[in-house]
């Protein structure tokens, strides 16, 4: 099969998981035998331009004709059979599905909401908030300042918004979506999306080493993930500081604006010998960390979609302690391969963990089923079957609504 994948990398400055998982689906395509061609541009072309960069990113967000020529003629040279676009934010603009025209099938990954939520993450003052989705108006976004608390950076998303919701794009030029998780897919149903269209795939890891023995683990529990108000990291730390010096010690990989202020936090409190700021480490190193440990924390407080962390949790048999929140339950099976808390709950955190820890014999049988439910779901062999069914089912969607000739 010939597919044509299309992306927009965020800036190299600050890991992605968007990046790393069309990465990771580019090599799995090839691996497979399928001819791969990638038309892609990068947020770093903007960034550090000041002003003048701001301004062509804004204005290229809602529709960049330069980019849907450049794609047309893409499409024209290569002939794909697919066309798979993970992000086009905000470089491409989401006009690139007017470049093929019916010629080709076309397929978009929702690594997130943006088409419908101008601030891509559902969450406003510290809790999830789906105003846009539920009244499918961007008005509110814009009376909220939804991104950067700026309504003048918020102004240029909202009006993609409701373009692409007017022109019918996301009815009309997509053959098929690809959601991570059900609870994904109908949020954006019922925000829009056509559901006949919209299939979950989950992410996937290839290749992962084998988990190591139970008792071979330190008595660690580790989080990974950027350290801002949203990811919940100040609910997990407020949680150690109610365990005390009882606590397991805590490795806090990642790094981001919260930082200096809870390991200056965790110093004060006199745990900084049991909580530790590892910052960014490298894939392999933070891999490392994780298949030492017992138990993995997600505190998330707004919709993720699907966290890579928990799916290389699960490979290296390491069971999750998850919010109970968005995407997160469908993921995460209480007593099976982790637990659900309530999220932003300090004291329901703190209980949880303390109860789970004390009870290694479960947590032990947590990662056995967390390490099955990897082989049964998130291998890369499982997860190219169903992309194969997605493209083909694109196809399908594709040949009904065919026109014979570029529009």
């Amino acid at each position: 099969m010939k597919v044509l994948l299309v992306h927009n990398f965020y800036g190299s400055a600050a890991p992605s998981g968007e990046n790393a998982v069309y990465e990771a689906e580019r090599g799995l395509l090839r691996q497979h035998g399928h001819e791969v061609v990638e038309f892609t541009r990068h947020s770093d072309e903007i960034r550090g331009k000041g002003g003048l960069g701001t301004l062509r990113g804004a204005l290229a967000v809602p529709w960049n004709p330069w980019m849907v020529r450049a794609v047309r003629r893409e499409v024209v040279r290569f002939k794909p059979d697919v066309v798979h676009a993970h992000n086009t934010f905000p470089l491409l603009s989401p006009g690139v599905f007017y470049a093929m025209g019916r010629r080709c099938a076309t397929v978009l990954t929702l690594h997130n909401y943006r088409l419908f939520c101008p601030a891509a993450i559902p969450m406003r003052e510290g809790r999830p908030c789906t105003d846009c989705l539920d009244g499918r108006t961007v008005i509110p976004s814009l009376v909220h300042r939804c991104y950067r608390n700026s309504r003048l950076a918020t102004l240029p998303l909202a009006v993609g918004v409701a373009l692409h919701r007017a022109l019918g794009t996301w009815t009309d030029r997509v053959d098929a979506f690809i959601a991570l998780t059900r609870f994904q897919k109908d949020l954006m149903v019922a925000a829009g999306l056509p559901g006949d269209r919209v299939s979950v795939k989950p992410q996937f890891y290839a290749d992962p080493p084998q988990p190591l023995p139970w008792e071979k683990r330190s008595q660690r529990v580790v989080s990974i993930g950027r350290l801002s108000e949203e990811k919940g990291v100040k609910v997990l730390l407020a949680a150690w500081l109610q365990w005390g010096r009882q606590c397991p010690e805590l490795d806090i990989i990642g790094d981001g604006p919260l930082r200096q202020e809870l390991q200056a936090l965790s110093e004060r409190s006199g745990l900084g010998d049991r909580i530790h700021f590892l910052g960014q480490l490298p894939f392999a190193k933070a891999q490392e960390r994780l298949s030492q440990a017992r138990l993995m924390v997600v505190p998330s407080l707004c919709f993720e979609g699907f966290p890579m962390v928990i799916r290389e949790a699960f490979a290296l048999g390491v069971p999750v302690a998850a919010s109970n929140l968005g995407s997160l339950p469908c993921i995460v099976h209480e007593g099976e391969n982790g637990i659900l808390v309530e999220p932003g709950n300090v004291l329901a955190f703190y209980h949880a963990l303390k109860t789970l820890w004390n009870d290694q014999k479960s947590l032990s049988k947590m990662g056995q089923n967390a390490r099955m439910e990897f082989e049964e779901k998130y291998t890369a062999d499982a997860n190219h079957k169903i992309l194969m069914e997605i493209y083909e089912k694109a196809t399908l969607n594709c040949r009904k609504h065919s026109t014979g000739s570029f529009s």
